[in-house]
């Protein structure tokens, strides 16, 4: 007979999710996830089978997470330009206890050209975020809020990769009033 699991396995892929969010998969060892969960490696690898399995479920959580505030704020009420600077406004104001900068954005960069499992993942995730943005843009340039000359899916592209670029900055050390900066250059754009 099994033992039961004396862990709870959603808490361990959050924590998990933080250390990868930090330092990276490559940068994140066995002992960092053992020391941010509280399991030994056994118990890391008879749940999780392997790291790679173990990120994937905290990437997984991390789009889940973020996306419910992105998705909440493009499905309210506001105007089409309101919603961008909401969105921005995310970036600019993130939780202090968050790491900083993106897990998507770092997993992005690496592991995605050499990961078509991570890969798909993303590619999945900045669609739907696309599908949404683009939607909410299009509904501003129908109510001549945005610049109806201008490609909606473009602007959406425009938008989530000033968004990102956001969150390099701000891994880099950009402060608050650059970040500011920046989303009122971006909301200038549509």
């Amino acid at each position: 007979m099994a033992r039961p699991k004396a862990f709870d396995e959603e808490r361990a892929v959050d924590a998990a999710m933080r250390a990868f969010w930090s330092a990276g998969y490559e940068g994140t060892s066995t002992q960092d996830l053992c020391d941010a969960t509280g399991l030994g490696r056994s118990s890391i690898y008879n749940t999780f089978t392997s790291k790679h399995e173990l990120f994937d479920r905290a990437l997984r959580r991390y789009i889940t997470t973020k996306n419910a505030s992105i998705f909440e704020i493009l499905d309210g009420n506001l105007p089409a330009r309101a919603k961008v600077g909401a969105l921005l406004r995310l970036t600019i104001e993130a939780p202090e206890e968050d790491p900083i900068g993106c897990l998507v954005v770092n997993s992005t960069v690496e592991l995605a050209p050499r990961d078509p499992g991570v890969a798909a993942t993303l590619r999945e995730d900045q669609n739907r975020r696309l599908d949404a943005l683009t939607a909410a843009i299009r509904a501003g340039q129908r109510s001549g809020e945005i610049d109806a000359s201008k490609d909606a899916r473009t602007l959406a592209h425009f938008v989530i990769t000033t968004i990102s670029g956001m969150r390099v900055a701000a891994r880099g050390g950009a402060g608050k009033d650059t970040l500011e900066a920046i989303a009122t250059t971006a909301l200038s754009v549509l």
